[in-house]
């Protein structure tokens, strides 16, 4: 049942982060006088829609994005006279051009002949543009905010959250037990498991040490490998001394920058998995964090064709398990939602990686559509550069205004683009339901 909550809670706030990029386009093209005629969430078939006043507003079928539509995005062609459209053209292309820029003129009533988007100042149609991804920038720094002004950075706390039963090995780093409840050939139950620690005590002390923090408990218990210890815990108000042997396990040596050399060497072991507490940040981390996250989402959209060459690859064809980090769709977010909602954790922790894979969702969204390629935000932004550009240019030469940039005549890309992205999607939706990421 959390599963299923989790899943709608996810997919609302997805509907929402699609519903908040197309009012960034809406709510500045109504500003500046463009008469938007539809505003919708999704594609495909409409599921419900009510016209107010000239627009009509509603809600597709398929949930996959939005858009926001405004008369006169496409200009007529130079040679046409003003609302004419030639009937002539020849080539696939040519016909699919002026087919476009007939269909856009055709949507100019009378007396809207001002209201056109190509009209706007370059400077409006710019900010017309960047609303949406603008609109998701807000929304992610909100919700970044919350999880790290509000709620706080999860960090190892003294509080004991679960006795690990067995000792690990190479081949059983986790230190499970099989099955069966016996722990593994070639380890052996782990120290805390055979005392009398229980989950919930805070470790206040050992060997008469007064315990600061997880990451000073957890050097000094390494260090004890082969020795007995003492530890001092506070169970519901009383101070418990508890000894037991700290155990020698063979771990992992990492260098200065925490990669390892792949060799091993000897370390104490006793099987106290630490409980999490949430450290609230100051305001003035937010920026920094944001700057961080977004040069990693930066770096993950760059390397997006990879991953989706080896998502077909090494999973649909090779067989092989999902990459956490590789693409998802919404339907695979949502997913993630429902497990994110069914994990064994706190309340708090569960909202906090709800807020935190939200916010990650609508900062990718923001960057994606930053690229200058038609159908993209950014494709009609770079569209408006350069005619800037080219007026500007023409002023210093003393030459006539050249008039608004064609960018119909970029549409045979626009097309391709559209096509390859619903592919991509096609791909990555099908991955998340035949082997989808879990968190379990």
């Amino acid at each position: 049942m959390a599963e299923v909550v989790g899943i709608i809670i996810f997919a609302f706030l997805i509907a929402l982060s699609i519903a908040l990029h197309e009012l960034g386009h809406f709510i500045p093209a109504k500003r500046f006088g463009v008469k938007v005629t539809e505003f919708m969430i999704g594609f495909g078939p409409a599921m419900w829609k009510k016209t107010k006043g000239e627009t009509t507003y509603g809600f597709k079928l398929i949930p996959l994005g939005g858009y926001v539509r405004m008369i006169g995005m496409l200009p007529p062609s130079k040679n046409d006279p003003e609302g004419y459209i030639r009937a002539t053209t020849t080539g696939r292309f040519a016909t699919m051009i002026s087919d476009a820029r007939t269909q856009s003129m055709q949507e100019i009533s009378p007396g809207d002949e001002d209201r056109v988007f190509y009209k706007l100042p370059v400077r409006k149609r710019i900010v017309i543009m960047l609303g949406g991804i603008t609109m998701n920038l807000i929304f992610a720094t909100v919700l970044f905010s919350i999880v790290l002004v509000g709620i706080g950075l999860p960090k190892p706390s003294l509080e004991v959250g679960a006795v690990v039963p067995c000792t690990p090995s190479a081949t059983h780093p986790t230190g499970a037990t099989l099955p069966s409840g016996n722990c593994p050939t070639g380890t052996m139950a782990a120290p805390a498991s055979k005392s009398d620690l229980q989950s919930g005590d805070v470790i206040t002390a050992i060997n008469g040490m007064q315990s600061q923090d997880w990451d000073a408990v957890s050097i000094q218990l390494r260090s004890l490998a082969g020795e007995s210890v003492t530890l001092v815990v506070d169970r519901n108000g009383v101070a418990i001394p508890i000894k037991m042997d700290v155990a020698v396990v063979q771990r992992p040596i990492y260098d200065a920058s925490g990669l390892p050399t792949g060799k091993s060497g000897p370390s104490g072991f006793v099987g106290i998995s630490p409980g999490v507490q949430y450290v609230q940040q100051a305001w003035t981390s937010v920026p920094a964090y944001m700057w961080d996250i977004t040069a990693a989402t930066g770096k993950a959209l760059v390397s997006l064709p990879l991953r989706l060459y080896e998502l077909v690859k090494d999973t649909l064809i090779g067989g092989g398990e999902r990459a956490i980090d590789g693409p998802v769709s919404v339907v695979g977010v949502s997913r993630l939602g429902g497990d994110i909602a069914a994990m064994d954790q706190p309340m708090v922790g569960k909202i906090a990686t709800f807020l935190s894979l939200a916010a990650s969702l609508n900062l990718f969204l923001a960057l994606f559509n930053l690229l200058p390629i038609l159908p993209l935000d950014g494709g009609h932004v770079a569209g408006a550069l350069y005619e800037a550009t080219r007026r500007w240019f023409a002023k210093v030469r003393g030459k006539p205004d050249p008039g608004p940039a064609d960018v119909a005549r970029l549409l045979p890309i626009a097309y391709v683009t559209a096509i390859v992205l619903v592919a991509m999607g096609v791909i990555v939706i099908w991955a998340d339901l035949v082997k989808p990421i879990s968190l379990g």
